[in-house]
């Protein structure tokens, strides 16, 4: 199956992503405009590659969902904080029971790899998400479903609201939304778009509230 992975220069790390990745699990790399060689890496290692000019992370992953091959689709991020491994039980769960959606909850190895500032926005945005009838303690950072009725959700976001405004809509579409708790490390090279700094972080935040006011409510979830 495809494994969907929005990159902008992640050139350090995504070795050791793809080299993690479990057998019959393809990589699918969407460059969001890299400038150090990420394209690059990633072919000699035998990903297939798809560019994506737009930036945002939601562009990325829109274009690798609308380029992935297989039924059943995984996103995960490339910059090796989360482990593959944790991708066929996931595939598992979506398969053996009735489930439509299966996300990740980050569960820290060590002190430190979760900056205060990002953790206290999951926690302000995933209580939000519960109290809108979705059931999740974190916004979904790997999450595996069917590739077809993902992109049928119309998410619109194309930034960092993404996975935010995918699970609003899956909560009104009445999904069947589990979250199986993942392992979060240290990512593989350099610092965190997003939780590595308080601007990052607020971008972020600025991005899913502002998909949070373009979900409105949602029905609970089966």
């Amino acid at each position: 199956m495809d494994v969907v992975l929005p990159c902008l220069d992640e050139a350090d790390a995504l070795p050791g992503v793809l080299r993690a990745l479990p057998d019959g699990f393809d990589a699918l790399v969407v460059d969001n405009g890299s400038t150090d060689g990420t394209p690059a890496v990633a072919a000699a290692l035998g990903a297939r590659v798809v560019h994506e000019t737009r930036r945002g992370y939601g562009a990325a992953v829109h274009a690798g969902l609308e380029a992935a091959r297989t039924d059943v689709v995984a996103v995960i991020d490339a910059d090796g904080s989360l482990d593959p491994g944790a991708l066929p039980a996931m595939v598992r769960l979506l398969d053996d029971t009735a489930t439509d959606l299966v996300v990740g909850r980050r569960v820290p190895t060590e002190r430190g790899v979760w900056p205060w500032h990002a953790r206290a926005a999951n926690l302000l945005l995933s209580g939000v998400m519960r109290a809108r009838a979705v059931p999740v303690r974190d916004i979904a950072p790997v999450r595996v479903g069917r590739r077809r009725a993902l992109l049928d959700l119309g998410v619109t976001d194309r930034a960092f609201g993404y996975p935010l405004e995918l699970l609003l809509r899956a909560g009104s579409a009445g999904w069947r939304i589990r979250e199986v708790d993942v392992d979060y490390r240290p990512r593989g090279g350099g610092r965190s778009k997003v939780s590595g700094s308080v601007r990052g972080t607020y971008r972020a935040v600025r991005d899913m509230s502002r998909a949070l006011l373009r979900g409105g409510r949602t029905r609970s979830v089966r």
